[in-house]
Formats: C-alpha cells, sequence, structure tokens
C-alpha cells in the first residue's frame, strides 16, 4: 500500500450510506489524503454538478469521475467530456419509452432532462441530479449530453438489461445496470476505467499505484483496471470474483476503514 498515489470510491452503496450521507467526518480523511500526497476520486454514475454539491469546497482538490466517465474533472478543471451524438440518446429515449416499463431520462451537462409526465418522480431524480428540468417530448430535447440513465419504477432493473437494453443497444454502446432501478448507457468505451486512466495520465502514475472500490457492474471496468481493488461487503452477489479484496459494507464506513490503514503506512 505504500506506493498508493490514487484512491477512487464509487458513491452509491460504496462511499455513501443507505441515507446517502458520507462517513463522519469524511472531510477530515481527505485532508490526510492530501497531506499524504495521495489523491482521491469520487467515480460515480452521478453528474459533475451533483458531485461538486457532496463534496462543496472540496471538490477542487478532487478528481471526480462523473457519468461513469463521460465527464472527467481534476482539481477543478474538465480534462475530458465525451458527448453522446444527439440522434443517439434520442433514439434510447424513444425505445425506452416504446419497449420497456422504464422511464428515461437523458444526462445532458448543464442539467438532466426527464419526460413531463415523469415529473411526480422529481424527488427521486433530484437526489442523484440536482439539476433537473422537464420537457413535453423528451425524444426531441436536443443539448449536450454524455448519457442516459433509465430508472425503473419495479425494481427490475437487472431483468430490463438482460431482455430488452442489451441486445439492443450493447453492440454500439455501453450498458451497464447501476442499481435494481437504474440502467446507465453511455458512448462505447466509456467507463470508469477509463476515468481512472485520464486522470493517472494527468498524474503521471500507473495502474499499479491506484486503489478503487466499488460494488456494482457499472465499476467492474475500474476495479479490474486497478492494482488494489475493493468490493464492499454490501455489493451485488453477481459482482463477486470482480476485485482482488473485500471491504467492510458502506454502512461500516468500509471505505473510509480502508483508506485509514494505507494512511497508517504513510505514518510509519
Amino acid at each position: 500500500m505504500e506506493n498508493i498515489r490514487l484512491i477512487a470510491s464509487d458513491m452509491d452503496h460504496t462511499l455513501l450510506t443507505e441515507a446517502g450521507q458520507l462517513p463522519p467526518h469524511f472531510g477530515r480523511t481527505l485532508d490526510a489524503l492530501e497531506a499524504a500526497g495521495i489523491q482521491f476520486a469520487a467515480a460515480s454514475g452521478r453528474p459533475l454538478y451533483t458531485l461538486q454539491d457532496v463534496f462543496g469546497e472540496r471538490s477542487d482538490q478532487l478528481a471526480l469521475i462523473c457519468d461513469n466517465g463521460g465527464v472527467v474533472s481534476y482539481r477543478g478543471t474538465i480534462i475530458h467530456k465525451q458527448l453522446m451524438a444527439v440522434h443517439d440518446y434520442q433514439r434510447i429515449a424513444r425505445f425506452v419509452q416504446a419497449h420497456t416499463d422504464g422511464l428515461p431520462l437523458i444526462c445532458g451537462i448543464e442539467h438532466a432532462v426527464g419526460a413531463r409526465k415523469d415529473q411526480p418522480l422529481d424527488a427521486v431524480y433530484r437526489e442523484f441530479y440536482h439539476q433537473l428540468i422537464f420537457v413535453d417530448d423528451l425524444p426531441a430535447w436536443s443539448g449536450e449530453a454524455d448519457k442516459v440513465t433509465i430508472y425503473l419504477p419495479h425494481n427490475n432493473a437487472q431483468k430490463v438489461f438482460d431482455e430488452a437494453i442489451a441486445p439492443e443497444f450493447g453492440a454500439d454502446f455501453t450498458c451497464a445496470v447501476a442499481g435494481p432501478v437504474w440502467i446507465d448507457i453511455t458512448p462505447k468505451h466509456i467507463n470508469k476505467a477509463k476515468g481512472m486512466s485520464l486522470v493517472g495520465r494527468k498524474m503521471g502514475i500507473s495502474s499499479e499505484q491506484m486503489m478503487a472500490f466499488g460494488d456494482n457492474f457499472n465499476d467492474k471496468e475500474m476495479l479490474a483496471y486497478v492494482a488494489h481493488s475493493y468490493l464492499v461487503a454490501n455489493h451485488n452477489p453477481s459482482m463477486t470474483g470482480a476485485a482482488k479484496y473485500q471491504a467492510p459494507s458502506n454502512e461500516e464506513y468500509g471505505v473510509q476503514q480502508v483508506i485509514a490503514k494505507v494512511l497508517a503506512t504513510r505514518n510509519h
């Protein structure tokens, strides 16, 4: 652990508790990492503006791998932005509305965009997408966007993924189950590992000097990429074996526990 220079964590069900809270005194942990010369990265399906809200004034000292790698910010500066073609996200939104019981959200760089008929879900969406608008004809919206996310109100994300999304879009896009009620679709070859490689290039370090934590399929590439990979104990059972090590659960602040061990090696 002595050579670790970059530590990344997924947010929901990994770093954050089930109540959506950071571990207690996590700001102190970030300060200790900074003092030890270790860069912290939040690697999330959440967009840049939401991650900036979560970390507040400290966000400019972090790497933020947003929208599963669609946007990457390093210490306050965007270093990568991979947009989806307008006709692609419009086609995905039309398909989801016509052929699944899922509700599509187009993840614009400035705000997420939902269908007006889905506005009763404002509070559900806004937990993850703090900037949010609704439009009458979602598949007709156009603007800068890097992801389509699908909300599955019946908790059947894996079923819809297997039966509809993967067969229709799996060859042309990166598609991943991001939780029991979420599926994410991003441009091909965009994932959290790509974000880690971009941050690593910026820092001049290799994957051997990286550690990462995750719980679900949108973490899989990142966990395979880094030398020191951890699944939290509450991970999706289908992810078993996707990391070298296991951390305690998010409710036990497992990410923070492992980071404390890394910091302890720097104090000897």
